[in-house]
């Protein structure tokens, strides 16, 4: 990422989130989880499950709502990959999560949308939202993420595992 003319950072273009979200959607992880990554109109991050599965289910102790478990680690991916709309050659942590779950999650797909409230050169702040397949908002997430001076090992893009 570099500096514009003005001095102000540049954003990422759409085609370098693009390519970060198509190779970390590839990751061993993501893809048991049937979720994929991308970054609509390069402001935004959203982590989805299009097909949800049994073995996502088991909240709430019933058979229909989705574990709890599987929405953290939804919201840890949604707010760690913000660091790519401020760098996505940069390496990034989650190094914090307040979740507040408000309402199971049913239905057959879900979707968690995360922003960047704000950064600095090693840290940001983002807020992330997470909506059942009705559209309705289940569960908010606000995180920090450790902004690395490292580069991926694959040089542009998160290493494909």
């Amino acid at each position: 990422m570099s500096d514009s003319p003005t001095g102000v950072p540049s954003r990422p273009s759409q085609a370098d989130l693009d390519r970060y979200a198509e190779q970390f959607s590839q990751s061993l992880t993501l893809r048991l989880f049937g979720a994929n990554l991308s970054f609509p109109e390069g402001r935004k991050v959203v982590v989805s499950i299009p097909e949800l599965r049994p073995e996502h289910r088991g909240g709430a102790g019933t058979a229909s709502a989705v574990n709890g478990g599987i929405l953290a680690a939804l919201f840890d991916y949604a707010i760690g990959c913000t660091g790519a709309l401020v760098d996505p050659g940069r390496r990034c942590a989650t190094v914090q999560l307040s979740m507040s779950f408000e309402r199971p999650v049913t239905g057959d797909s879900l979707r968690v949308e995360s922003e960047i409230d704000s950064h600095t050169v090693s840290l940001l702040f983002a807020t992330a939202r997470l909506y059942d397949a009705e559209g309705r908002q289940c569960a908010r997430c606000q995180g920090v993420v450790k902004l690395s001076n490292l580069r991926w090992a694959s040089g542009d893009s998160p290493a494909v595992n």
